[in-house]
C-alpha cells in the first residue's frame, strides 16, 4: 500500500537538530495532476509528520474504526495515502450523499452552458411530459431549481429516520423516482425552512437529461470526470431511463475524490480549462442557509448541495477564507477543502457515527498545519 513517499531529501545533517526533510515547491496554484498525483512527505509540504503518523497509526489499529481510506493533498501535493480494512487504491467506494455536491458542480456546469437558463425557473417547467401531476397546488408550482440546491423545497418530507422515510420508499422503488418526487404533498411554500430531501437531488438528475439530451452520467462523464482525470465510476441507477441516484448513488475511488476536491480548490480551473465556472462555485459555496445542523459538535452552514464548516472550530462565518468546503456522506464519506491551507482532505468510511472523520480533521489533520 502507498505510504508516505519523499520527492526531495536534504542531505542528512546527523547530530545537529536540523530537520533533513527540504521543503518542495510552493506552486500548488499552477500544478494540476495528471494520471497520477505528485507526491510529497507531509513534512515537505509544512505537515506535522509525528502527528499524522499517529493518526495512520490509530486508525491502522482500528482505535478509530471503520475507516478505508484517508487521502491528504497540501499544495498540490499528495502527502498521505493510507487504506485500511481491506480499502485499496483502486476501490471504488460509495460516496452517498457526498454524490450530492457533485451533482452542484455538474448544475453549474449546466448553467454555464446555457442549457439551465435560471436557477429560479420552477422544478416542474422542466417535466412538461407530467401533466397530471398529484397534490398539485400554487406551492408546487412556485419550487424552483435553487429550492433543490438548498433543500428548502417546502415538501412534507423527512429522511429521518431513514425506515420507513419517503427516501427508503423512493431507493426500494421500481417505478418512476421523479413522478414519486413530483407528485409529493407540499407542506409550506417553497424557501421557507430547510429540510434534507435527496428526492430533490434526484430530480436536478431528470433536470440535466430533459436539458442537456444527455442522462446525468454521461454528462458527469463528458463535462467533469474526463476533464480532471476521474477513474472508473459507477452508479445506482432507477427510472425513467436509468436514472442516476444524484443524491447517493455515486462510487469514485478516494483518490478521484481528491481531484473533485482539487478542482474546487483550484475555482473550478484544471490546467488550462475552466470546468465549472468561478461564478458558480462561488455563490454555490456561499452560505444560503442556516440549517441549525451540526457536525461532531461544528455548527454548519449550507450552500448548494455543499456544507460550510468553520475552520476556527466555533460557529458559522462569512468570511470564505475561514471556511471549510464540506461534502458529506453517510457511513463517513467525506472530502474537505480549506483554501486557507491549500489542503483536501478525502475519507472514506463504513462506520455508523458518519461525522467521525470530523473529530480527527479537527483534531489531528488542522492542528498539523506549519
Amino acid at each position: 500500500m502507498p505510504r508516505f513517499i519523499p520527492v526531495m531529501l536534504a542531505a542528512a545533517l546527523c547530530g545537529c537538530g536540523v530537520d533533513p526533510v527540504a521543503p518542495v515547491p510552493q506552486d500548488g496554484a499552477t500544478y494540476w495532476p495528471d494520471g497520477e498525483w505528485r507526491r510529497a512527505r507531509p513534512a515537505a509540504v509544512q505537515l506535522d509528520e509525528g502527528r499524522l503518523d499517529a493518526l495512520v497509526d490509530r486508525l491502522r489499529n482500528n482505535r478509530i474504526p471503520g475507516i478505508n481510506a484517508l487521502i491528504v493533498v497540501r499544495q498540490g501535493y499528495l502527502a498521505v495515502e493510507e487504506y485500511f480494512n481491506g480499502g485499496s487504491a483502486s476501490q471504488v467506494h460509495t460516496l452517498q450523499s457526498v454524490t450530492k455536491s457533485v451533482t452542484s458542480l455538474l448544475v453549474g456546469i449546466a448553467v454555464s452552458r446555457g442549457v439551465i437558463p435560471s436557477l429560479d425557473r420552477p422544478v416542474i417547467s422542466f417535466f412538461p411530459e407530467y401533466s397530471d401531476l398529484a397534490n398539485l397546488d400554487d406551492l408546487k408550482r412556485g419550487m424552483t431549481l435553487r429550492d433543490l440546491l438548498t433543500m428548502r423545497t417546502g415538501l412534507d418530507w423527512s429522511e429521518n429516520p431513514y425506515q420507513g422515510s419517503p427516501l427508503e420508499q423512493l431507493n426500494n422503488s421500481r417505478g418512476d423516482w421523479l413522478r414519486f418526487f413530483l407528485d409529493w404533498r407540499m407542506r409550506e411554500a417553497p424557501g421557507t425552512r430547510f429540510e434534507y430531501n435527496s428526492g430533490g437531488v434526484i430530480t436536478l438528475g431528470g433536470v440535466l437529461f430533459n436539458t442537456t439530451g444527455l442522462p446525468a452520467d454521461a454528462f458527469a462523464r463528458q463535462y467533469l470526470f474526463d476533464p480532471i482525470g476521474v477513474g472508473p465510476a459507477t452508479w445506482f441507477r432507477g427510472s425513467p431511463n436509468g436514472l442516476p441516484h444524484m443524491g447517493g448513488g455515486l462510487s469514485l475511488r478516494a483518490l478521484d475524490m481528491a481531484r473533485i476536491g482539487y478542482l474546487v480548490l483550484r475555482k473550478g480551473r484544471w490546467g488550462p480549462t475552466q470546468v465549472v465556472p468561478e461564478e458558480w462555485l462561488r455563490a454555490s459555496l456561499a452560505p444560503s442557509v442556516h440549517p441549525g445542523w451540526s457536525f461532531a459538535g461544528h455548527w454548519v452552514d449550507y450552500g448548494y448541495l455543499w456544507w460550510l464548516l468553520p475552520l476556527s472550530g466555533s460557529g458559522p462565518t462569512d468570511d470564505p477564507n475561514e471556511v471549510i468546503y464540506t461534502a458529506s456522506g453517510a457511513q463517513g464519506q467525506w472530502i474537505f477543502v480549506v483554501p486557507k491551507h491549500d489542503l483536501v482532505i478525502a475519507v472514506t468510511s463504513n462506520i455508523q457515527q458518519f461525522d467521525l472523520p470530523v473529530r480527527f480533521l479537527y483534531e489531528d489533520i488542522l492542528p498539523a498545519v506549519r
